[in-house]
Order: C-alpha cells, then sequence, then structure tokens
C-alpha cells in the first residue's frame, strides 16, 4: 500500500470518528459553550475538541506531516504532506441546532490536494476522493450534474459577511433573472460534496478559506467536474473566491461570477 493510500485510508476513518464526536455536541446543545469571532462567524467547544481529536490521530499516525487547522496553530513537519482541517464547517447551522454542517479534512502534498473528506453525520454520508481515484459517497462512485442549463437544478451561493453584500445580490439576481434558482445551507463545504454528487449544478463564493474548500473542489474534479483556477499558497494563507460548476453550465455560471464579483475569467 502507498503512502497516500495509507493516508486516504485512515483520513476517511479519522473524519468519520470525529463527526461522531460533533455529532454528540451536536445532540447536547445546551452543553456547548460558545464565543462569536466576529460578524456571523462562530465557534464551540466542539469546534476545538473535534479540531484536537484530529489532529491527534494524524500526528500518531502520520507524525513527519505538516497540520494546519481552523481553530488551532500551524504544525509544520518534515513530510511533504500537509493535512488541512475544518473540524465543524457551519458552525452557525451547528450552534443553532440545525442540519447543514459537516468535518472536513483535506491532505496536500507538495501543495497539491490529493485526498479530500467530508462527513455529514446527521445524513450519514461520507463523501470523498483521492488522487487516481473516483469520487464516492458512501462508497458509491458519484459524478457532476449532466446538465447543460442553469434552469435544470439549483445553484448554490456562498456570502460572506466578511465583504460587501452586494455582490452576492448581484449574483444572486443574474441567477434568478436567467431562470435559475438558488440554494444556500450553512455549510460551504457540504454544498461543495452537492455539486460533487450531482444534488447541485454548482457553487459560488466570493471568499473562503483553505479549511473550507480544498476537500470539496478535490472531491468535484474527481466527480468530473470543473473548478475556477485557484493559487493554493494564497488560498492557505489568506483565502480566495470559489467556483465550482458542472461542465455544461460552468461557462455559464463563470460568467455570472465574474460579473458579480467583477474578476477575470480563468
Amino acid at each position: 500500500m502507498s503512502d497516500l493510500e495509507k493516508r486516504f485510508n485512515s483520513a476517511q476513518q479519522i473524519v468519520e470518528a470525529a463527526a461522531q464526536t460533533a455529532l454528540q455536541h451536536f445532540t447536547d446543545h445546551d452543553s456547548l459553550r460558545i464565543e462569536s469571532k466576529g460578524d456571523q462567524d462562530w465557534v464551540s467547544n466542539a469546534d476545538r475538541e473535534v479540531e484536537l481529536q484530529i489532529r491527534s490521530a494524524l500526528s500518531k499516525q502520520f507524525p513527519d506531516d505538516s497540520i494546519i487547522g481552523e481553530e488551532h496553530d500551524k504544525k509544520t513537519g518534515s513530510s511533504p504532506y500537509t493535512w488541512v482541517i475544518d473540524p465543524i464547517d457551519g458552525t452557525t447551522s451547528f450552534v443553532n441546532a440545525m442540519p447543514g454542517w459537516c468535518v472536513v479534512i483535506a491532505c496536500l502534498d507538495q501543495g497539491e490536494t490529493v485526498i479530500g473528506v467530508i462527513v455529514d453525520p446527521i445524513a450519514k454520508e461520507l463523501y470523498c476522493a483521492c488522487k487516481g481515484l473516483v469520487a464516492t459517497m458512501n462508497g458509491k462512485p458519484i459524478t457532476v450534474s449532466s446538465a447543460e442549463s442553469i434552469k435544470e437544478g439549483s445553484v448554490a451561493v456562498g456570502h460572506s459577511a466578511r465583504l460587501d453584500p452586494h455582490s452576492t445580490l448581484k449574483i444572486l439576481s443574474a441567477l434568478v433573472l436567467d431562470g435559475g434558482i438558488f440554494y444556500r445551507i450553512g455549510s460551504g463545504a457540504l454544498m461543495l460534496a452537492y455539486v460533487a454528487g450531482g444534488r447541485l449544478l454548482a457553487y459560488i463564493e466570493p471568499h473562503m478559506y483553505a479549511w473550507d474548500c480544498l476537500a470539496g473542489l478535490f472531491i468535484i474534479e474527481q466527480a468530473g467536474g470543473r473548478i475556477e483556477a485557484i493559487d493554493t499558497s494564497e488560498m492557505l494563507a489568506s483565502g480566495g473566491q470559489v467556483l465550482a460548476a458542472a461542465p455544461g453550465v460552468y461557462d455559464h455560471v463563470l460568467a455570472m461570477s465574474r460579473s458579480g464579483y467583477e474578476k477575470s475569467a480563468t
């Protein structure tokens, strides 16, 4: 078994176990200790505990790997592999006792994403992909939608409270006027997983951090989708814009994104 296969198998087990820990906190909502990090940006004791659980498991199995997480400091290792963790993506949903959250991990090999795992413990769904293998959900291969028009399904639109809301409103307006339907839940990573599985046609967000999006973008590519090119180093440092879509609607969604966010096509 290759080093990559070992990491892929371990990542699935580690994230599934961490998702069960998160679910235990979710079902015991009254015991959560919740803090605000900013507008519409929350963290709980569950986020921190779940990340520490993942970090501990990774460090035990792959002590030389680097680790980057949303809630704790970076660990720098000597191997070419770097793990990127979001312990609970969709914390606003989580702390308000709603579904629409998940546990996420990506693994990079010298800056290239080679593993993505997203677990939704409420729906009991495990989305994952590894370089050289097809993307799966609960072990079954998945592919993006075959739609040729945004009128054939829903497009998810994320929004960051850190940025000007008028760009998001412009995107929503263009989407509806073009005959599309918009979709939104609390977790950007989970909406990316839905694109990979063909449930959504596309996902757009003006700004996401690496731990929110690298796993989902990789799974989408492995499922036959298209993503707008990103600079992984920049994404790790400060985040960036995200666009992913089924091939048949990619150009249309990219045009809407470029118009709304005033970003040139790539």
